[in-house]
């Protein structure tokens, strides 16, 4: 799977965090994502609760960015730092987008992202 932002390909070794074990695990005790990976999540609804994220375990900082379900960015968070116990979109969201640090640079609020 890729993530596309335009023509510019953000990801192309994407994790898809789609059952509870994946989920929960997340970035926990991994080694440092690196350009061109990324994990994705999807929330069964639209939600800020449940896409709402930590950084407990995870041991290097991160971008996050949030879609809905037409998978329009809701929200964006660079440089999250580790251990940041609490991190929640402004708007609900269905999918949770995880990158190496720097890589959401370009994206803004109302972006499309394709995947």
């Amino acid at each position: 799977m890729e993530i596309m932002h335009g023509n510019v390909i953000l990801a192309d070794k994407v994790k898809l965090c789609d059952n509870i074990f994946s989920r929960s695990k997340g970035l926990m005790f991994s080694k440092k994502i690196k350009e061109g990976q990324a994990l994705l999540f999807e929330s069964e609804e639209e939600s800020i609760f449940s896409t709402t994220m930590h950084m407990l375990f995870v041991f290097f900082n991160i971008d996050i960015v949030w879609l809905n379900s037409n998978k329009k960015v809701v929200d964006v968070k660079s440089k999250v730092k580790s251990f940041t116990p609490f991190i929640a979109p402004v708007n609900p969201a269905k999918y949770v987008l995880e990158l190496p640090k720097g890589m959401s640079k370009n994206i803004k609020i109302g972006d499309v992202l394709d995947f």
